[in-house]
């Protein structure tokens, strides 16, 4: 559902993401990891759209985002890391406008739009101005607004930032939900504890590049760490510093 081949992403002379093969499947939450500048947000980009790749193609459902970028742009969603809204509407009226963007009518989507805020405890809230809204409350209209089309990928950016405990495993519980039903859904974050929990499969980026990609188990077995958790998985691969190392800068 999700293809980007030998896609490659320049900001003068930085190079932001270097020949990118990733393909995520039917039915699959993958997870995107990556230390900060790893490149992963500028993928999310490309992929949405947002950005245009100077090399490479990317694919979503099979379109070519290149050639038909709104036809594209139909399939999916995206959750930005910052939750963007219209601080002057309403809940529900930000809902109705999002409804708009995609050529909805508003009566067709008004009932799923009233169970999204319900799940997602905004009902009380749906007639009050989005200003007086939390970050959290933010992030989980985004989301209601994100799947009101039903979008056949779901792309979310840090997703957790900003919710509570109950917000948080509200948002892993329907991330499964909504690829068992057929759907996609890429996830970029640092929370490991959620992607070991929550991912079929994850994609380690390093300065641009895709240094490993695959179930956790495979991971372990392909670099002979049977027993080792994610966060040393992954910190072996982005060559982050050892804990000792930082201990000893701190004591100097």
């Amino acid at each position: 559902m999700i293809e980007l081949q030998g896609v490659t992403k320049r900001y003068g002379d930085f190079t932001a993401v270097e020949g990118l093969d990733l393909t995520v499947q039917w039915g699959e939450v993958f997870g995107f990891l990556g230390a900060n500048g790893a490149g992963k947000t500028t993928t999310l980009k490309m992929l949405a759209g947002i950005l245009r790749a100077d090399a490479g193609i990317v694919r979503v459902g099979g379109i070519d985002m290149r050639t038909h970028a709104v036809e594209a742009k139909r399939h999916l969603a995206f959750v930005p890391d910052r939750p963007y809204v219209y601080d002057k509407l309403t809940g529900s009226e930000f809902l109705r406008f999002s409804a708009s963007l995609y050529g909805l009518q508003w009566k067709a989507v008004e009932a799923r739009a009233a169970e999204l805020l319900e799940m997602f405890e905004l009902s009380s809230w749906q007639h009050e101005l989005v200003e007086q809204y939390s970050h959290g409350m933010r992030q989980k209209l985004l989301l209601s607004a994100a799947v009101l089309h039903r979008p056949k990928v779901l792309m979310v950016d840090e997703p957790l930032v900003g919710l509570d405990p109950r917000g948080a495993r509200l948002l892993k519980d329907m991330l499964r939900a909504y690829a068992a039903r057929g759907n996609s859904v890429l996830m970029s974050t640092h929370t490991l504890e959620t992607v070991e929990g929550t991912c079929d499969r994850i994609g380690i980026m390093k300065r641009g590049k895709l240094v490993a990609s695959g179930t956790v188990p495979e991971l372990r077995t392909w670099l002979r760490m049977p027993d080792a958790p994610l966060e040393q998985l992954f910190l072996h691969l982005t060559g982050e510093p050892a804990s000792r190392d930082v201990a000893e800068v701190l004591s100097v």
